[in-house]
């Protein structure tokens, strides 16, 4: 900024062109914080730091959270990136860059952070033999809990059967069950805030 914008702008915010010059360094010279401000419910978020304090954490949380509070919190230790689970429902958060320069945790850095309703698309053959490779494609959020599984069209949300995690490689070939019968394929999300639920169904019956 030149003479004349300095003295202009420190004009706009009450500060004489030195303090504004001071602070304007200041900035420059403290951490910073980059990642995407809208995402889909249930992903991942790639959070890029640098100049972070030593000690110092990312968290996710709601916008009026105080400090203390969050729902999902990484600590950076020496790292300059992380990958932070982002809530399963939809709505408006913040992430933060936090620290405890006083034994008080206080929040250096925010930014908005908007969710997406979480989505989910499954492909695989309709029918399948007993025991026969069965191989699928599960596209979603991608979270690290999330999970492609085939069980029984009635069973529990939490049933167990074959499966793979999406986070890992969208497609696998999976074991089809030994018993005949009528199952499907369930994308799972599983995320901080919603908890397990299923976004997408497949028929597969199995001869």
């Amino acid at each position: 900024m030149n003479r004349r914008g300095l003295i202009m702008a420190a004009g706009l915010a009450g500060l004489s062109p030195g303090a504004l010059l001071a602070q304007s360094r200041q900035r420059a010279s403290g951490p910073t914080l980059s990642a995407s401000r809208s995402v889909m419910a249930g992903s991942m978020l790639n959070v890029f730091v640098s100049r972070a304090p030593q000690g110092a954490r990312l968290a996710i949380a709601r916008p009026s959270d105080p400090a203390s509070v969050a729902i999902v919190v990484e600590h950076l230790e020496a790292r300059l990136s992380a990958t932070l689970p982002v809530p399963g429902e939809t709505g408006a958060y913040e992430l933060r860059l936090t620290a405890e320069p006083e034994g008080a945790l206080v929040i250096l850095l925010r930014q908005p952070l908007v969710t997406t309703p979480a989505e989910a698309t499954l492909a695989g053959p309709a029918r399948v033999g007993r025991g026969a490779a069965l191989p699928v494609r599960g596209i979603g959020p991608n979270g690290g809990r999330d999970r492609v599984v085939i069980v029984p069209r009635d069973a529990a949300l939490d049933a167990d059967g074959p499966s793979f995690f999406p986070a890992e490689n969208i497609e696998a070939t999976l074991e089809a069950p030994d018993e005949p019968g009528e199952y499907e394929l369930r994308y799972v999300m599983n995320a901080p805030v919603s908890g397990a639920r299923v976004l997408a169904r497949r028929p597969v019956t199995v001869e």
